[in-house]
């Protein structure tokens, strides 16, 4: 890497592999890969990342729906979406996996500095979880009934 360079690094979300890749995918993927190509003609040192996050209750329940467990699932699924970049001629530099090895050791490393530097702390935080929407609502923010 040319270090006399700007730097640019550009990501798609890290896609939820509760389903097949899908318009949405696509379009936020070409997008970042228009974006990433540009950067490159620019001169600029350009990290393209794309991949799958492997965890929540929606990946988990497509798994059961497919009589599988979870890491099998989402090793079914992964092909689909590298195969699909790979028609698509997507110009991504890495493809993560949030079960790999490397990304638990760069979050390890990420909680740690939190850690020493006083960002985390011991705490309860109640709420109510909506699976479609991924997000907590604490009481006020549900109308119960």
């Amino acid at each position: 890497m040319d270090q006399t360079k700007p730097s640019f690094f550009i990501t798609t979300p890290i896609y939820y592999v509760n389903a097949d890749p899908h318009l949405g995918t696509a379009y936020s993927t070409i997008i970042a890969d228009v974006q990433a190509r540009y950067r490159r003609s620019a001169g600029y040192n350009v990290k393209f990342l794309t991949g799958m996050d492997e965890h929540g209750e929606k990946v988990a329940e497509a798994a059961a729906k497919h009589n599988m467990t979870p890491q099998e699932w989402t090793d079914s699924q992964a092909p689909h979406f590298k195969e699909l970049w790979s028609k698509l001629e997507i110009s991504n530099d890495d493809f993560i996996r949030t079960t790999e090895p490397r990304q638990h050791h760069a979050v390890q490393y990420l909680w740690e500095r939190m850690k020493e530097s006083g960002y985390l702390y011991k705490g309860s935080y109640d709420g109510w979880y909506c699976v479609p929407d991924e997000t907590y609502f604490t009481d006020t923010q549900v109308q119960k009934g």
